[in-house]
Protein backbone atom coordinates (compact mmCIF):
# COMPACT_ATOMS: atom_id res chain seq x y z
CA UNK A 1 0.00 0.00 0.00
CA UNK A 2 2.76 2.30 0.94
CA UNK A 3 4.48 1.80 -2.11
CA UNK A 4 1.59 2.79 -4.54
CA UNK A 5 1.19 5.99 -2.54
CA UNK A 6 4.69 6.38 -2.68
CA UNK A 7 4.30 5.82 -6.59
CA UNK A 8 1.62 8.21 -6.75
CA UNK A 9 2.99 10.80 -5.02
CA UNK A 10 6.42 10.70 -7.30
CA UNK A 11 4.17 10.84 -10.37
CA UNK A 12 2.05 13.80 -9.13
CA UNK A 13 5.51 15.63 -8.12
CA UNK A 14 6.47 15.12 -11.70
CA UNK A 15 3.57 16.29 -13.12
CA UNK A 16 4.44 19.45 -11.36
CA UNK A 17 7.57 19.94 -12.42
CA UNK A 18 6.82 19.02 -15.70
CA UNK A 19 3.56 21.83 -15.81
CA UNK A 20 5.86 24.42 -14.12
CA UNK A 21 8.73 24.37 -16.36
CA UNK A 22 6.35 24.33 -19.01
CA UNK A 23 5.32 27.56 -17.79
CA UNK A 24 8.75 29.11 -16.89
CA UNK A 25 9.77 27.54 -20.26
CA UNK A 26 7.67 29.77 -22.21
CA UNK A 27 7.88 32.95 -19.85
CA UNK A 28 11.46 32.59 -20.85
CA UNK A 29 10.40 32.27 -24.65
CA UNK A 30 8.05 35.55 -24.18
CA UNK A 31 11.32 37.40 -22.01
CA UNK A 32 13.58 36.80 -24.83
CA UNK A 33 11.11 37.79 -27.75
CA UNK A 34 10.00 41.20 -25.55
CA UNK A 35 14.11 42.42 -25.23
CA UNK A 36 14.63 41.08 -28.79
CA UNK A 37 11.44 43.60 -29.60
CA UNK A 38 13.02 46.33 -27.60
CA UNK A 39 16.47 46.04 -29.30
CA UNK A 40 14.71 46.02 -32.85
CA UNK A 41 15.09 42.77 -34.27
CA UNK A 42 11.61 42.30 -34.91
CA UNK A 43 12.30 38.88 -36.73
CA UNK A 44 14.17 37.78 -33.71
CA UNK A 45 11.25 38.65 -31.57
CA UNK A 46 8.68 36.58 -34.07
CA UNK A 47 10.72 33.53 -33.51
CA UNK A 48 10.89 33.52 -29.88
CA UNK A 49 7.02 34.18 -29.71
CA UNK A 50 6.52 31.80 -32.05
CA UNK A 51 8.33 28.75 -29.77
CA UNK A 52 6.38 30.34 -27.11
CA UNK A 53 2.95 29.96 -28.94
CA UNK A 54 4.04 26.32 -29.72
CA UNK A 55 4.31 25.42 -26.20
CA UNK A 56 0.93 27.13 -25.27
CA UNK A 57 -0.92 27.71 -28.31
CA UNK A 58 -3.90 29.72 -25.85
CA UNK A 59 -1.02 32.52 -25.00
CA UNK A 60 -2.61 35.39 -25.60
CA UNK A 61 0.75 37.76 -24.21
CA UNK A 62 2.29 35.96 -26.71
CA UNK A 63 -0.07 36.63 -29.74
CA UNK A 64 0.13 40.45 -28.61
CA UNK A 65 3.44 40.68 -28.60
CA UNK A 66 3.96 38.95 -31.71
CA UNK A 67 1.11 41.08 -33.38
CA UNK A 68 3.47 43.80 -32.20
CA UNK A 69 6.77 42.61 -33.87
CA UNK A 70 4.82 41.94 -37.22
CA UNK A 71 3.01 45.52 -37.01
CA UNK A 72 6.62 47.30 -37.19
CA UNK A 73 7.20 45.40 -39.84
CA UNK A 74 4.23 46.59 -41.82
CA UNK A 75 3.26 43.47 -41.75
CA UNK A 76 -0.31 44.52 -41.18
CA UNK A 77 -2.58 41.85 -41.98
CA UNK A 78 -0.30 39.07 -40.25
CA UNK A 79 -0.62 41.50 -37.06
CA UNK A 80 -4.37 41.92 -37.24
CA UNK A 81 -4.61 38.31 -37.42
CA UNK A 82 -2.51 37.63 -34.05
CA UNK A 83 -4.72 40.95 -32.24
CA UNK A 84 -7.42 39.02 -33.32
CA UNK A 85 -6.30 36.18 -32.21
CA UNK A 86 -5.47 37.05 -28.83
CA UNK A 87 -9.11 38.44 -28.83
CA UNK A 88 -10.60 35.68 -29.10
CA UNK A 89 -8.60 33.79 -26.17
CA UNK A 90 -9.83 37.26 -24.20
CA UNK A 91 -12.55 38.99 -25.39
CA UNK A 92 -11.94 41.92 -22.88
CA UNK A 93 -8.19 42.48 -23.78
CA UNK A 94 -8.23 46.17 -24.09
CA UNK A 95 -4.37 46.25 -25.57
CA UNK A 96 -5.08 43.61 -28.27
CA UNK A 97 -8.07 46.09 -29.83
CA UNK A 98 -6.52 49.50 -29.18
CA UNK A 99 -3.25 47.98 -31.21
CA UNK A 100 -5.69 46.34 -33.53
CA UNK A 101 -7.58 49.56 -34.13
CA UNK A 102 -4.60 51.24 -34.86
CA UNK A 103 -3.60 48.04 -37.30
CA UNK A 104 -6.55 48.40 -39.27
CA UNK A 105 -6.10 52.40 -40.18
CA UNK A 106 -2.41 51.45 -40.84
CA UNK A 107 -3.56 49.35 -43.40
CA UNK A 108 -6.33 51.15 -44.72
CA UNK A 109 -9.33 49.22 -43.45
CA UNK A 110 -10.56 51.96 -41.43
CA UNK A 111 -14.27 51.26 -41.16
CA UNK A 112 -13.00 48.31 -39.45
CA UNK A 113 -11.23 50.65 -36.76
CA UNK A 114 -14.33 52.49 -36.62
CA UNK A 115 -16.25 48.89 -35.41
CA UNK A 116 -13.32 48.30 -32.88
CA UNK A 117 -13.71 51.74 -31.43
CA UNK A 118 -17.33 51.85 -30.73
CA UNK A 119 -16.30 48.09 -29.01
CA UNK A 120 -13.65 49.79 -27.06
CA UNK A 121 -15.91 52.41 -26.12
CA UNK A 122 -18.79 49.88 -24.88
CA UNK A 123 -16.24 48.17 -22.86
CA UNK A 124 -15.73 51.97 -21.48
CA UNK A 125 -17.28 54.89 -22.25
CA UNK A 126 -14.34 57.34 -20.60
CA UNK A 127 -11.85 55.32 -22.67
CA UNK A 128 -9.96 58.56 -23.32
CA UNK A 129 -7.67 56.56 -25.63
CA UNK A 130 -10.56 54.73 -27.55
CA UNK A 131 -12.30 58.61 -28.46
CA UNK A 132 -8.53 59.49 -29.33
CA UNK A 133 -8.72 56.70 -31.98
CA UNK A 134 -12.18 57.05 -33.12
CA UNK A 135 -11.40 60.93 -33.81
CA UNK A 136 -8.37 59.32 -35.30
CA UNK A 137 -10.79 57.00 -37.72
CA UNK A 138 -13.41 60.12 -38.69
CA UNK A 139 -10.29 61.92 -40.02
CA UNK A 140 -9.36 59.15 -41.88
CA UNK A 141 -13.34 58.61 -43.51
CA UNK A 142 -12.93 62.65 -44.01
CA UNK A 143 -15.89 62.93 -41.66
CA UNK A 144 -14.35 65.68 -39.67
CA UNK A 145 -17.19 67.23 -37.92
CA UNK A 146 -17.59 63.28 -36.47
CA UNK A 147 -13.72 63.69 -35.51
CA UNK A 148 -14.14 66.99 -33.66
CA UNK A 149 -16.97 65.24 -32.08
CA UNK A 150 -14.56 62.66 -30.80
CA UNK A 151 -11.69 64.50 -29.87
CA UNK A 152 -14.23 66.95 -27.60
CA UNK A 153 -14.89 64.48 -25.91
CA UNK A 154 -11.50 62.93 -25.08
CA UNK A 155 -10.50 66.55 -24.50
CA UNK A 156 -13.20 66.68 -21.76
CA UNK A 157 -11.68 63.40 -20.28
CA UNK A 158 -7.98 64.68 -20.58
CA UNK A 159 -7.74 68.22 -21.13
CA UNK A 160 -4.29 68.23 -20.86
CA UNK A 161 -3.38 66.22 -23.97
CA UNK A 162 -1.10 67.99 -26.19
CA UNK A 163 -1.93 65.52 -28.97
CA UNK A 164 -5.69 65.92 -29.10
CA UNK A 165 -5.01 69.54 -29.25
CA UNK A 166 -2.84 68.94 -31.94
CA UNK A 167 -5.10 66.17 -33.84
CA UNK A 168 -8.31 68.75 -33.33
CA UNK A 169 -6.16 71.49 -35.07
CA UNK A 170 -5.92 69.17 -38.26
CA UNK A 171 -9.31 68.84 -38.48
CA UNK A 172 -9.65 72.33 -38.58
CA UNK A 173 -7.51 72.49 -41.14
CA UNK A 174 -9.18 70.18 -43.16
CA UNK A 175 -12.83 72.15 -42.43
CA UNK A 176 -10.60 75.41 -43.38
CA UNK A 177 -11.04 76.25 -40.04
CA UNK A 178 -7.56 78.09 -39.82
CA UNK A 179 -8.53 80.72 -36.60
CA UNK A 180 -9.48 77.70 -35.14
CA UNK A 181 -6.40 75.50 -36.16
CA UNK A 182 -4.10 78.14 -34.78
CA UNK A 183 -6.04 78.38 -31.35
CA UNK A 184 -5.72 74.59 -30.75
CA UNK A 185 -2.06 74.71 -31.77
CA UNK A 186 -1.26 77.89 -29.73
CA UNK A 187 -2.19 75.36 -26.43
CA UNK A 188 -0.59 72.50 -28.16
CA UNK A 189 2.46 74.53 -28.09
CA UNK A 190 1.56 76.24 -24.68
CA UNK A 191 1.99 72.01 -23.44
CA UNK A 192 4.07 71.15 -25.43
CA UNK A 193 6.81 73.55 -27.12
CA UNK A 194 8.89 70.48 -28.42
CA UNK A 195 6.08 68.34 -30.39
CA UNK A 196 7.20 68.31 -33.77
CA UNK A 197 3.44 67.93 -35.23
CA UNK A 198 2.69 71.13 -34.01
CA UNK A 199 5.34 72.62 -36.53
CA UNK A 200 4.19 70.57 -39.41
CA UNK A 201 0.81 71.48 -38.84
CA UNK A 202 1.84 75.33 -38.74
CA UNK A 203 3.77 74.93 -41.99
CA UNK A 204 0.84 73.85 -43.61
CA UNK A 205 -1.21 76.84 -42.45
CA UNK A 206 1.55 78.65 -43.76
CA UNK A 207 1.45 77.45 -46.74
CA UNK A 208 -2.20 78.42 -47.10
CA UNK A 209 -1.94 82.05 -46.73
CA UNK A 210 1.20 82.06 -49.52
CA UNK A 211 4.00 82.23 -46.56
CA UNK A 212 6.30 79.64 -48.22
CA UNK A 213 8.87 80.78 -46.55
CA UNK A 214 7.29 80.62 -42.81
CA UNK A 215 6.18 77.35 -44.45
CA UNK A 216 9.30 76.25 -44.88
CA UNK A 217 10.98 77.36 -42.10
CA UNK A 218 8.52 75.11 -39.96
CA UNK A 219 8.66 72.57 -41.96
CA UNK A 220 12.63 72.83 -40.85
CA UNK A 221 11.78 72.97 -37.29
CA UNK A 222 9.27 69.97 -37.61
CA UNK A 223 12.72 67.68 -39.02
CA UNK A 224 15.02 68.95 -36.75
CA UNK A 225 12.46 67.34 -33.74
CA UNK A 226 11.40 64.63 -35.83
CA UNK A 227 14.07 63.45 -38.43
CA UNK A 228 12.72 60.53 -40.12
CA UNK A 229 9.21 61.52 -40.37
CA UNK A 230 8.44 61.10 -44.12
CA UNK A 231 5.46 63.71 -44.20
CA UNK A 232 7.50 66.59 -43.54
CA UNK A 233 10.23 65.82 -45.66
CA UNK A 234 7.29 65.55 -48.39
CA UNK A 235 5.72 69.12 -47.06
CA UNK A 236 9.35 70.89 -47.06
CA UNK A 237 9.37 69.44 -50.62
CA UNK A 238 6.60 71.28 -51.53
CA UNK A 239 7.27 74.43 -50.03
CA UNK A 240 11.28 73.95 -51.82
CA UNK A 241 8.69 73.76 -54.99
CA UNK A 242 6.77 76.65 -54.68
CA UNK A 243 10.36 78.97 -53.81
CA UNK A 244 11.65 77.51 -56.94
CA UNK A 245 14.18 74.80 -55.34
CA UNK A 246 12.94 72.29 -57.59
CA UNK A 247 15.83 69.94 -57.13
CA UNK A 248 15.99 70.28 -53.37
CA UNK A 249 12.17 69.98 -53.43
CA UNK A 250 12.50 66.84 -55.30
CA UNK A 251 14.81 65.02 -53.06
CA UNK A 252 12.61 65.44 -50.39
CA UNK A 253 9.94 63.83 -52.20
CA UNK A 254 11.58 61.10 -53.28
CA UNK A 255 13.04 60.69 -49.52
CA UNK A 256 9.49 60.92 -48.39
CA UNK A 257 7.88 58.05 -51.12
CA UNK A 258 11.08 55.85 -50.42
CA UNK A 259 9.64 55.76 -46.66
CA UNK A 260 5.79 55.27 -48.17
CA UNK A 261 5.34 54.73 -51.63
CA UNK A 262 1.71 54.90 -51.19
CA UNK A 263 1.70 58.53 -49.69
CA UNK A 264 -0.61 59.95 -52.00
CA UNK A 265 0.55 63.58 -51.18
CA UNK A 266 4.54 62.63 -52.24
CA UNK A 267 3.00 61.05 -55.72
CA UNK A 268 1.04 64.46 -56.28
CA UNK A 269 4.32 66.51 -55.24
CA UNK A 270 6.31 64.57 -57.88
CA UNK A 271 3.49 65.72 -60.56
CA UNK A 272 3.86 69.05 -59.35
CA UNK A 273 7.38 69.49 -59.69
CA UNK A 274 7.07 67.62 -63.31
CA UNK A 275 4.66 70.45 -64.26
CA UNK A 276 7.01 73.22 -62.96
CA UNK A 277 9.76 71.59 -65.12
CA UNK A 278 7.64 71.43 -67.80
CA UNK A 279 7.64 67.74 -68.45
CA UNK A 280 3.91 67.43 -68.90
CA UNK A 281 3.46 63.90 -69.95
CA UNK A 282 5.40 62.63 -66.25
CA UNK A 283 3.38 65.44 -64.66
CA UNK A 284 -0.03 63.91 -66.42
CA UNK A 285 0.65 60.36 -65.11
CA UNK A 286 1.72 61.32 -61.92
CA UNK A 287 -1.14 63.95 -60.99
CA UNK A 288 -3.97 61.34 -62.86
CA UNK A 289 -2.58 58.50 -60.60
CA UNK A 290 -3.68 60.73 -57.69
CA UNK A 291 -6.53 61.80 -59.00
CA UNK A 292 -8.20 58.09 -59.52
CA UNK A 293 -7.39 57.36 -55.84
CA UNK A 294 -8.77 60.47 -54.42
CA UNK A 295 -9.97 63.49 -56.16
CA UNK A 296 -10.69 65.36 -53.13
CA UNK A 297 -6.27 66.03 -52.75
CA UNK A 298 -5.91 69.55 -52.92
CA UNK A 299 -4.29 70.99 -55.70
CA UNK A 300 -4.85 68.69 -57.70
CA UNK A 301 -7.79 70.99 -59.80
CA UNK A 302 -5.06 73.20 -60.36
CA UNK A 303 -2.68 71.33 -62.14
CA UNK A 304 -4.47 69.18 -64.10
CA UNK A 305 -6.68 71.97 -65.47
CA UNK A 306 -3.62 72.82 -66.78
CA UNK A 307 -3.01 70.01 -68.62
Amino acid sequence: MNHILNTLLVCILLGLVSCDSMEDKKGRFLLKGNNELKEGNTKGAVAYYDEAIAIDPEFREAYFNRGMALHRQLKFPEAIADYSQAIKIDKAYREAHIQRTMAYLDFGENYKALENTRTLLAMDEQDVQAHFLQGLTWTALKEYDEAKKAFDKALSLDPENVELYINLATVNYHLEEWDEAKMNLSLAKNKNPEHSMIYNLESLLYFEEGEYQMALKQAERAIELEKDDPYYYNNRGLYQLYLGNLEEGLKDINFSLKQNSRNLYALRNKGIYYHKKGQMVLAERFLREVYEKDPTIGLLDEYLSDE
